[in-house]
């Protein structure tokens, strides 16, 4: 009993001591200003800033020395499917973890400021799923749990200002991505969303001092709504999917958001009983921060009928006078448009699938005859539904004028079966065949990282055998970092292509690399663990001889010596 209370009051102390030092750590709000030209010494949000360009001024670690770069910390985090988006904002790093855990560290040593752990949700249990991202704004934090609460913590103490169920969200419907905050709004958007309910996935804005719902726009059109008729004389209730897993990002100059869907549930015309567009799946949608009004859209692949979605990063460019969008989803296709009014400009296929046609200069896609399954089907497709890019992130630098996309060069057998039409029913019609190969044109390389400038010509590509799984990230000091499925984290010549460093860590590199400044030392970031689902289900038909570890998430940092 005496030693219990020992241990108590030693816990005790700890804590006060933990918050007692969170408290006295002075703070500089984030603003809406620093947002839109933030500190290089920062990592703001979620890809670096709202543009999404995954690209660091910082040039500290550059190609000359980047072979001097060692471990500096490290930290492990929750069990659970991790994609870690890591911020930093003077020298104070804020990480999520699985099941919405949040925690302030000190950038240079990796110490512990503050600790939050969300209580339960309405289920009674606490909240479990991926948290791709956490974000900054004035004093606070926000983090999206996955059960549909919206979180403010104090970034001084961690301790919660206020939380909101997004109500009328059925279960399965749940948060993925990381909130966007603009203008005083925090912007976050559904996913899980294949349930036949007459509530439908979202994007919905918090006021970022209440937490009262400022407006939400649905994904998929009420009757009667612009849009609707796209899905023929399909009932509202079948009407499923169009979520959003990949955050949003933002133009201040344009005052525009962008956030990119998902295709509509179940995967095939047939199964889903409509030919139509069915809006806005597989769509990127330019909203009006202060109303949510749809200003523009942009379908990429109507009616995409082989879970081949276009749900990806939107990367924000200025080249000349061009205002330029880029994204690519899973058919492999580098879709340049002019994000003042979505129009596309080129579409660069990579030629690695062989399932639609595209139209290079108006990007107009369709189908070519025999690639739209039927029930009970089974379809050999470039790519398999994993995809030829998945959620690791492309990343821009302005040095190079380029784009370093991560790619998996694979095909697949298909399985697709019809879905019953019930209430609450639904689902993907996905079959139970799913065998993935390397693609015939890889020589078994499935691996693919390439350098690609704004008008879609190919600089450079590395090909090896295992794919990469983490997202890119450039740098000021002629670097791209990425980590790949054998458990290495490499750093590649920006201009060649050639890699002039590499590590091997505990287990994969998941998640978001980020670099910032703490103590006047330049770290990289990498998590690493269990985050990359579409790889650890398919990688022992890809690449049998790679078999990492199916556990142990951490993050790794790395700095020159002292």
């Amino acid at each position: 009993m005496v030693r219990f209370r020992w241990m108590v009051a030693w816990v005790s102390v700890v804590v006060a001591l933990t918050v007692g030092a969170a408290q006295e750590r002075p703070f500089r709000p984030v603003t809406d200003q620093t947002l839109a030209s933030p500190d290089p010494a920062d990592w703001l949000a979620w890809r670096g800033t709202t543009r999404s360009q995954g690209y660091s001024a910082l040039d500290q670690v550059n190609r000359g020395n980047v072979k001097q770069l060692q471990l500096a910390w490290s930290w492990v985090m929750e069990p659970g499917t991790q994609e870690a988006a890591p911020l930093v904002h003077d020298g104070v790093m804020y990480l999520g973890h699985p099941g919405a855990i949040v925690q302030a560290l000190d950038g240079a040593t990796g110490d512990l400021i503050w600790e939050y752990r969300p209580p339960a949700g309405a289920s009674g249990k606490p909240p479990q799923g991926t948290v791709r991202g956490i974000a900054l704004y004035q004093d606070r934090v926000f983090v999206n749990i996955p059960d549909g609460r919206v979180v403010a913590l104090d970034a001084r103490t961690g301790r919660q200002v206020w939380s909101t169920q997004v109500p009328n969200a059925p279960p399965g419907m749940r948060f993925g991505t990381a909130p966007l905050v603009v203008r005083g709004k925090v912007i976050s958007a559904m996913q899980g969303c294949a349930i036949y309910t007459e509530q439908k996935c979202g994007i919905v804005a918090h006021d970022a001092v209440t937490g009262k719902e400022a407006w939400r726009t649905l994904t998929v059109p009420r009757p009667g709504d612009a849009g609707s008729d796209s899905w023929g004389d399909l009932p509202y209730l079948y009407r499923a999917g169009t979520e959003m897993w990949i955050p949003g990002s933002y133009d201040p100059a344009l005052n525009l958001v962008y956030w990119s869907t998902a295709q509509a549930k179940p995967w095939t015309r047939a199964a889903r009983g409509t030919d139509g567009d069915a809006l806005y799946s597989n769509s990127t949608l330019a909203l009006d921060p202060d109303t949510g009004k749809i200003v523009w859209y942009r379908q990429f692949v109507p009616g995409e009928s082989h879970d081949l979605d276009e749900a990806f990063e939107n990367v924000l460019v200025d080249a000349g006078q061009e205002q330029l969008l880029f994204k690519m989803g899973k058919l492999g296709i580098l879709w340049k448009v002019d994000r003042r009014t979505g129009k596309i400009l080129r579409a660069t296929d990579m030629g690695y699938q062989d399932l639609v046609t595209v139209n290079a200069d108006s990007g107009a896609v369709a189908y070519k005859p025999g690639k739209l399954t039927k029930a009970d089907d089974i379809l050999d497709q470039c790519p398999s539904h994993l995809g030829i890019k998945n959620w690791p992130s492309m990343a821009w630098s302005p040095e190079t004028h380029a784009l370093y996309i991560p790619m998996v060069a694979n095909c697949g057998k298909q399985g697709y079966i019809d879905v019953e039409k019930k209430p609450n029913g639904g689902g993907l019609g996905r079959g139970n065949v799913m065998d993935p190969y390397p693609h015939p044109s890889s020589g078994g390389n499935t691996g693919v990282l390439a350098a690609f400038d704004v008008n879609g010509t190919s600089l450079w590509q590395h090909r090896q055998r295992v794919p990469f799984v983490s997202a890119a990230l450039a740098t000021a000091g002629g670097l791209v970092f990425i980590a790949d499925h054998n458990r290495y984290v490499h750093a590649f010549d920006s201009k060649s292509g050639k890699v002039l460093w590499q590590t091997r860590t505990a287990t994969t590199g998941h998640g978001f690399p980020m670099t910032y400044m703490a103590g006047g030392r330049q770290f990289v970031a990498m998590p690493i663990g269990i985050g990359a689902p579409f790889i650890e289900m398919f990688g022992p038909q890809l690449v049998p001889e790679a078999t990492p570890p199916r556990a142990g998430n951490a993050l790794m940092v790395f700095a020159l010596p002292r």
